[in-house]
């Protein structure tokens, strides 16, 4: 087990898993779905993802259990999974930590409630506020004027937030942000529960924490009601596999229902078992998973600092306040002292390197390191972002400083989504409510969202983002030419 957790379970067992060898294995004729039939329906795709892959791709049948009402294998997966992260209840989760978002704020708030949060929150926590209607209160995260990063909430904004709006429902945390910053996660869950209310915890980039005393801890060792972990991100399971935990005061029978109004019935058992084999792994050897990948990325970090001109941020960033703990997995570089914004080292090592890093910003990018990396691939990206500054650095001069801009809200997100539009030019937008939300993807943050008006502060951001090569998203339009505003 990781550092400081204590199993009640058999964490080798992974019943997902076995329950797929067993019939995989056991000469069943398939008169069901899916309709590939082990692979003979469609021989191109068995012959790319190996015939025991798809052989083992099958549906729900009693033997395999029911995502939606599991009483046997997948149970069993879920009483281990909530064993293994310290939780109460446990949601195996195929549509990725978004989803997990999404069934947290819709489990806690209906049309009308309202829910403290930062702006700097991923799309899926406004979606789900377009899905159900809840209200925003948001908090202005802290700021690293050096970085020009979003950090934290602090608990003095989430108080006044909370005496301003006694009667919101719950405060949402990135714990921790993509750039590894933590907020205070434990004052302000000491803070919310006083005041009635409930703590969801985004921590799509944290599942690691669970299992380490040598980072901040994950929101279920602190209290809080609710997590959303994106556990393909850092714990080792195939892309789009997450798990949603829960608290002692959360009805996790409710929780289900909620999860049931969108998740598939059809719940892919390849993602399923990988979390089972991620869960166990990380059980059994995530503290030394974790020592081994903080060894690299501290490394990484002092030789890119040596460089000049880069500044691989860590610990000293923590201040107290909006920042009271950092991710030391993270490898976050700042890249503005060398005369390029994140996004152009990040097209730079892809496009010329053939290193593809985990995005790029106006200032910064971010590389994830895991215990899956190997020395060779940190010298290799050491070794080319020396080059990059030597063949493509220069002034800093003319480069956009901050990556927050604080919103100025007009209407709710769901009111301005399903409100009456017309499609502008984005030149002719300012001053005007937009309908969608409009990002910089990876890290889907919004710059926009809906029910904000369009300031020059945003244009700006948007124009100058485009300008870099970030890739944006979220607009109807997919040229990313017009956008949709109310109607007046």
């Amino acid at each position: 087990m990781g550092d400081g957790i204590v199993a009640k379970l058999d964490q080798n067992r992974v019943p997902i898993v076995e329950a797929l060898a067993r019939v995989r294995d056991s000469g069943m004729v398939h008169f069901d779905v899916p309709g590939h039939k082990g692979g003979r329906g469609n021989k191109p795709l068995r012959d790319f993802l190996g015939a025991d892959c798809i052989r083992t791709d099958m549906n729900s049948m009693k033997a395999l259990d029911n995502l939606c009402h599991p009483v046997s294998v997948i149970r069993e997966a879920e009483e281990l999974l909530a064993d293994a992260f310290g939780a109460a209840h446990a949601f195996l989760m195929v549509g990725g930590a978004s989803s997990c978002v999404e069934a947290m704020v819709m489990s806690v708030c209906k049309a009308g409630d309202k829910i403290i949060m930062p702006r700097n929150v991923h799309r899926s926590a406004i979606n789900a506020l377009v899905i159900c209607g809840a209200i925003p209160v948001y908090v202005d995260p802290g700021a690293n004027q050096r970085l020009g990063i979003p950090l934290g909430m602090s608990v003095e904004d989430v108080e006044k937030a909370i005496l301003a709006h006694p009667e919101a429902k719950a405060v949402l945390v990135n714990n921790p942000t993509y750039y590894g910053v933590c907020a205070d996660l434990k004052g302000i869950i000491q803070l919310a529960h006083a005041h009635g209310m409930k703590v969801l915890c985004d921590e799509a980039h944290g599942t690691h924490f669970y299992f380490s005393d040598l980072l901040p801890p994950g929101g279920m060792q602190l209290g809080a009601d609710m997590a959303a972990c994106s556990v393909h991100k850092t714990g080792g399971s195939l892309t789009q596999s997450a798990v949603l935990l829960c608290g002692d005061g959360v009805p996790a029978g409710y929780v289900r229902q909620v999860i049931n109004l969108t998740q598939t019935t059809s719940g892919s058992y390849l993602l399923m078992a990988s979390l089972d084999f991620a869960r166990r792994n990380l059980a059994l050897h995530g503290a030394e998973m974790v020592r081994k990948t903080i060894e690299r990325a501290e490394y990484a970090r002092e030789e890119i600092n040596a460089l000049g001109g880069y500044y691989a941020f860590g610990q000293e960033i923590v201040d107290g306040k909006a920042c009271c703990a950092f991710d030391t997995t993270k490898l976050s570089v700042h890249t503005r002292d060398i005369g390029l914004a994140g996004v152009e080292v990040y097209d730079l090592l892809r496009d010329e390197y053939d290193i593809q890093l985990e995005f790029g910003d106006i200032g910064n990018f971010l590389a994830v390191v895991t215990a899956g990396d190997r020395d060779l691939e940190i010298e290799r990206l050491i070794s080319a972002l020396s080059e990059i500054k030597r063949l493509y650095g220069g002034d800093s001069a003319g480069l956009l400083v901050n990556e927050y801009i604080v919103p100025d809200v007009a209407m709710t997100p769901q009111a301005a989504f399903y409100s009456e539009k017309v499609s502008l030019p984005f030149e002719e937008s300012e001053g005007r409510v937009s309908t969608e939300s409009v990002m910089c993807y990876p890290p889907g943050i919004p710059i926009l969202a809906p029910g904000e008006r369009i300031t020059p502060e945003v244009l700006q951001y948007i124009g100058y983002a485009k300008e870099k090569g970030c890739f944006m998203t979220g607009t109807e339009d997919m040229e990313i030419k017009r956008i949709n505003v109310v109607k007046e």
